[in-house]
């Protein structure tokens, strides 16, 4: 999975994009509200940082492969020079054993330089680092993928919130402007003594009503607006629409793809796997070096006459071998914390799988409730527009009184707001399930 490779050119490509949309004032589809926030997101930004460090980790634990190479000098000048016990008998071979006589060893001025190898052959370490940090990689690629499921899900949640909202609006718009049109026609009737200041009255407080929800409406928008505004990235003070139209044509049943918090879950438990690997490897073989060293050691010395400086080779190559004996159970007690993780790693595997199982069967539910709650409610505007039409024709035959057109109004509006409310709970529905089942991505835009 190399996610970050496949999205460089596609969002350099978007971003360009999305600034010739900005700049043009244009009204914003779904899916340049979802590929704006694939840019601009900041937790996907960060997401993207999490795999370049991924990366950044997996090269430097390769890199511990290479051999590594030290240049060492040093320079010591001795005030007093070592002693040494040497037999007596190396001097007077009939000096009796166990006598000794001291002696200073050396000269004042010592100068050491070399150059110092060392590349591992084998360590349990070295090669558990690097399956570890390759594995880490992965489970950061999977969660970059969960937080662009989580910004297509939080951008079509509010995204579907303010189209209901809008449409709300106009139909409360709507209203209104037919509320004052009837409180015009009632303050002539008024004032032709056809009229009583009741039902002027009743009229006028149907006014004041929707001007107030208008308002509130108003700010619910905007604020839902702002929300979306925030999750895509893009400043606050962008004047930016949303297209009206609701389209909620039914999906084709999807098969599941990747439910990704399961996937991340075993990626958990190949990592841990891996940690229990590497500390078996390095309780039972040891760690192998190839070691060598190429210098030079000079010994001086300053008095006269008989001053002098040389220098003489040394060099050596050879085999490191490292082999912990004990240490103190240290390793012992990691391979149980590392098998208690395991444990918990696979109870959570069961309850992912689970409660994701769970989740879609109530999911097809609600998506099949509010499917028929939409039909019910598209047959009930029908009837409530038929009403309302036919009550506005008897008033004007002063056959029903206004108190009955008044209420047909209402019937009406309800019929509106709970048609419109279906077919948001349908849509949500929807998204629900692609969420649960992987498929996010396959939006009806």
């Amino acid at each position: 999975m190399k996610l970050v490779n496949i999205h460089k050119l596609l969002l350099l490509m978007l971003f360009l994009l999305l600034k010739m949309e900005i700049a043009s004032g244009q009204v914003w589809t779904l899916k340049q509200c979802i590929d704006t926030a694939l840019v601009h997101n900041n937790n996907l930004e960060s997401g993207r940082n999490s795999i370049a460090i991924g990366k950044e980790r997996e090269k430097e634990a390769k890199a511990h492969l290479l051999p590594k190479v030290t240049a060492n000098a040093d320079y010591k000048y001795f005030t007093d020079l070592p002693y040494q016990l040497m037999p007596l008998s190396t001097f007077n071979p009939a000096a009796s054993e166990g006598q000794f006589n001291e002696i200073q060893f050396g000269v004042p001025h010592n100068i050491n330089a070399n150059l110092q190898i060392a590349l591992p052959l084998y360590s349990a370490d070295i090669n558990g680092a690097i399956r570890n940090t390759k594995l880490a990689l992965e489970l950061s690629e999977l969660k970059y993928q969960k937080s662009e499921e989580e910004v297509y899900y939080e951008i079509s949640n509010l995204y579907y919130n303010a189209k209901i909202i809008s449409h709300q609006l106009n139909f409360v718009k709507a209203n209104l402007k037919n509320a004052e049109k009837l409180l015009e026609n009632l303050q002539s009737l008024k004032d032709e003594k056809l009229a009583t200041g009741t039902d002027v009255s009743k009229i006028e407080l149907q006014v004041s009503q929707l001007k107030n929800q208008e308002q509130n409406l108003s700010y619910k928008y905007g604020q839902i607006n702002n929300a979306l505004k925030f999750t895509m990235g893009v400043s606050l003070d962008l004047n930016m629409e949303i297209e009206t139209d609701i389209r909620f044509e039914e999906s084709l049943q999807e098969e599941s793809g990747i439910i990704l918090d399961y996937q991340i879950a075993k990626t958990q438990e190949q990592l841990i796997q891996s940690e229990i690997s590497t500390l078996n490897q390095s309780r039972f073989i040891p760690n192998v070096n190839l070691v060598g060293s190429y210098g030079t050691t000079g010994f001086g010395y300053d008095q006269s006459p008989n001053e002098f400086l040389k220098f003489f080779p040394m060099s050596f190559v050879g085999l490191q071998l490292s082999y912990p004996i004990f240490n103190k159970g240290v390793t012992k007690r990691k391979l149980k914390q590392k098998q208690f993780e395991l444990e918990n790693n696979a109870l959570q595997q069961e309850l992912i799988s689970e409660a994701n199982a769970m989740k879609i069967e109530n999911a097809e539910m609600q998506k099949d409730m509010t499917k028929k709650s939409l039909l019910t409610t598209e047959e009930q505007i029908a009837l409530a527009q038929k009403i309302y039409n036919e009550s506005l024709l008897q008033k004007n035959e002063g056959l029903v009184n206004l108190t009955e057109v008044l209420l047909a109004e209402n019937a009406l509006r309800e019929a509106q707001q709970a048609n419109l409310t279906a077919i948001i709970d349908y849509l949500k529905a929807d998204l629900e399930l692609k969420k649960l089942r992987g498929n996010i991505r396959n939006i009806n835009y």
